[in-house]
């Protein structure tokens, strides 16, 4: 294939992108890293790791690992390899590192991977950034040493350069870069010899971030804006998992502007000359389906089958946290509290529809890609395997994404374009249908929970036993360990089915019901108890250091016993994922004749270690609790014979802005441990906090997630 970026790429409503400025985030790289590297700077420049090369003219050009989906991860990890590397950032420019994973990859499980979830990219880069950067710095004082002739421990650096401070001789890392060497190998660098937090001017500080600009002005580049020469465009139908059989084919193929259509995995892909017209074929396809093995599922009945299923001793059990003796504690309890649970399905709702453009060579035997993806290696990966081909024969020219919520990480839908591209011969762009991303959506799993608690005659919890029940297996399961309580006697549990629906993680996974479920038993104790909801958690359930902290902060910021309003109340919640521990506090009201839930005010106080980026940091648990709010209070996702009833936002109803809390206060606890994830600490906390504010206000508990306007008149007529 021959071409750049610039003559191949045209725009469809973006049309600014021009020159290697706007490539920058959708860069075509093959073959040797170095040499990669080296071939697509502007000017020449040296390369001096994996992550780094640089210009004469002293421009710095950083590679980013981080997908950027709107968090920041793209400004992020690059700004922390420049604060090690002591560069002006000014001159840093950000390129998206290649899809190699043996490369590129952090370090999780013992495995490489570059996929974003969980909140992994800056608390798993971030020593290896600092490393990269401090590297680069060592090499840039043992060139200048050598050229000065002096020895490379009396020298220092600042903002690009290299400094004598015995007589204030300066080099830049451009003059160095020109002029000086790369050694084979890198030296290796003690943890001692990175940066102490007192010198650092960038992390903890935060720099503007570099994709904002872009996505203000329209040059930003998501997938769904791509367009090439000779592209032609396709949709497709699908269902969980049946097979189409037959089709209108003869019919569709006389439509204006249609090219063919094909068989695609558990569906049907329409091809046609321009989207209006795949769009009019689509509404006349006609497809006799086999049924597959979610054929004729039924979420309703599914969930009340899971009680059966928790109570069933042969049930498969799969063993999560078993601590103490679980069972002795419950014959000895004082009390014995006990609650069930249930969620329902949940979809992504991302804004960008899924999408993706590839290009075969006439060849055959290489081909790109043009996505916006969480793991740029697991899409290479699916879209190689789907032509036959070798990983290192697709080019990912990877983009922005409007949302990715954990979907975009598999690769499935650009290795389904590739499938349709390898059978018309010419480039594709396959765009679902936001119809078609929710009938063939993967789905956060819906489950059935029992969580029960053994109290002493104090009134501490000493045992403690949770069971989840649904299908999904580990994504069952997040969120449903206590490491914040300290509990002497622990028994938790998984209780698996299989139905064959497409499942998926979701913003903050199985947290979002299980410390759903965790916190409204735990505030339901406290009612009894006749305590603070707070006091009985640092009390009574031996709440760890680390949450004591956070509690009493959220406490403070809300003014936890200041009277509320009349027809107001407040509920708390903790909030615990990917190493991060937050509380959350809401102060709502109902209005009893609709029964609908207004979240007024959010408070949440976050332990995330080390906060490099203040304000995308901050931006983060914002969206996650809006996502969350809308997660509780609206979304409910059902499926009737194997179909999903949902069409679109008419009918999956989704938080509008008019819903928004007036007030959202976040607050993060100083810490000089590592950063961990910040992501979704936004969003485990809100189903508990907002189900113990509905008690307040209400004398009833909801045990059914989500609180929707329905299920909340129904609970106040019972």
């Amino acid at each position: 294939m021959t071409g750049t970026m610039k003559d191949s790429v045209q725009l469809s409503r973006r049309g600014l992108l021009a020159g290697m400025g706007g490539m920058t985030f959708c860069l075509a790289i093959g073959g040797d890293v170095g040499e990669a590297l080296a071939n697509t700077a502007a000017k020449p420049a040296k390369v001096f790791n994996a992550w780094v090369r640089i210009a004469p003219d002293g421009i710095v050009t950083v590679y980013s690992a981080g997908a950027e989906m709107g968090q920041g991860t793209k400004t992020t990890l690059p700004m922390i390899l420049a604060e090690e590397m002591d560069a002006d950032w000014s001159k840093v420019r950000i390129e998206m590192a290649p899809p190699d994973r043996n490369v590129y990859g952090y370090v999780f499980n013992g495995e490489r991977d570059m996929a974003i979830v969980g909140s992994r990219a800056t608390q798993l880069y971030f020593n290896e950034m600092r490393i990269a950067g401090a590297q680069v710095r060592r090499v840039m004082i043992d060139n200048a040493a050598k050229m000065w002739k002096v020895e490379a421990a009396g020298l220092r650096t600042e903002n690009g350069f290299v400094i004598n401070p015995a007589n204030g001789r300066k080099l830049s890392y451009g003059e160095i870069a020109a002029k000086g060497e790369v050694p084979k190998e890198l030296p290796a660098i003690k943890p001692e010899e990175l940066k102490p937090r007192k010198d650092w001017k960038l992390i903890t500080k935060g720099v503007p971030r570099r994709d904002t600009p872009e996505k203000v002005n329209g040059s930003a580049l998501y997938g769904i804006d791509v367009k090439l020469p000779n592209m032609v465009y396709a949709t497709a139908v699908h269902r969980q998992t049946d097979t189409p059989v037959s089709w209108n084919n003869a019919e569709l193929v006389k439509m204006p502007g249609i090219v063919k259509t094909v068989a695609v995995p558990n569906g049907v892909a329409i091809v046609g000359r321009s989207w209006p017209q795949v769009l009019a074929a689509r509404e006349k396809l006609s497809v006799e389906w086999k049924k597959g093995r979610a054929g004729n599922f039924d979420s309703d009945k599914a969930l009340e089958a899971y009680e059966k299923v928790h109570s069933d001793p042969k049930a498969n059990v799969v063993t999560i946290e078993k601590k103490g003796d679980a069972a002795k504690a419950f014959e000895g309890a004082a009390k014995i509290y006990k609650a069930e649970y249930r969620s329902d399905y949940g979809y992504h709702a991302q804004m960008e529809p899924l999408n993706a453009v590839v290009r075969i060579a006439k060849d055959g035997k290489s081909a790109e890609v043009w996505e916006g993806t969480q793991a740029p290696d697991a899409t290479r990966d699916e879209v190689a395997k789907a032509l036959g081909l070798a990983p290192e024969k697709v080019t990912l020219h990877q983009c922005y994404m409007g949302g990715g919520f954990g979907r975009r990480t598999l690769g499935d839908y650009a290795a389904e374009c590739a499938i349709i591209a390898k059978d018309v011969g010419r480039p594709v762009k396959l765009l679902w249908t936001r119809e078609e991303d929710i009938a063939h959506g993967m789905f956060r799993p819906q489950s059935f929970q029992c969580v029960e608690a053994a109290t002493d005659a104090s009134g501490k919890v000493v045992g403690w036993k949770h069971c989840v029940v649904g299908d999904g297996g580990l994504l069952l399961q997040s969120g449903i360990r206590i490491p914040y309580y300290d509990i002497p006697n622990q028994n938790i549990e998984r209780r698996g089915v299989s139905h064959g629906i497409r499942l998926k993680h979701w913003r903050a996974v199985g947290h979002v019901f299980n410390v759903f479920a965790i916190e409204n038993l735990v505030d339901e104790m406290a009612v009894a108890a006749n305590m603070d909801p707070i006091e009985f958690r640092i009390k009574n359930m031996a709440a760890v250091p680390k949450a004591k902290r956070v509690f009493e902060t959220v406490a403070e910021m809300s003014e936890w016993n200041k009277p509320r309003p009349q027809g107001r109340a407040l509920g708390i919640s903790i909030s615990e994922r990917s190493g991060s521990l937050g509380a959350g506090v809401v102060e709502i009201s109902l209005d009893r004749k609709t029964g609908k839930i207004h979240v007024h005010k959010v408070w949440v106080a976050v332990d995330g270690g080390t906060i490099v980026t203040p304000g995308p940091a901050r931006a983060n648990v914002e969206s996650a609790i809006i996502y969350g709010l809308s997660g509780l209070l609206h979304e409910s996702m059902s499926i009737k014979d194997g179909i999903v009833e949902q069409t679109n936002f008419h009918d999956y109803n989704l938080m509008r802005m008019s819903d928004l809390p007036e007030v959202m206060e976040v607050k993060f606890i100083e810490s000089d441990a590592r950063p961990t994830g910040l992501g979704e600490i936004g969003n485990p906390f809100i189903p508990g906090a907002v189900a113990n504010a509905f008690y307040r206000l209400t004398g009833k508990r909801m045990y059914h997630m989500p609180f929707t306007p329905e299920r909340v008149q129904d609970l106040l007529k019972a």
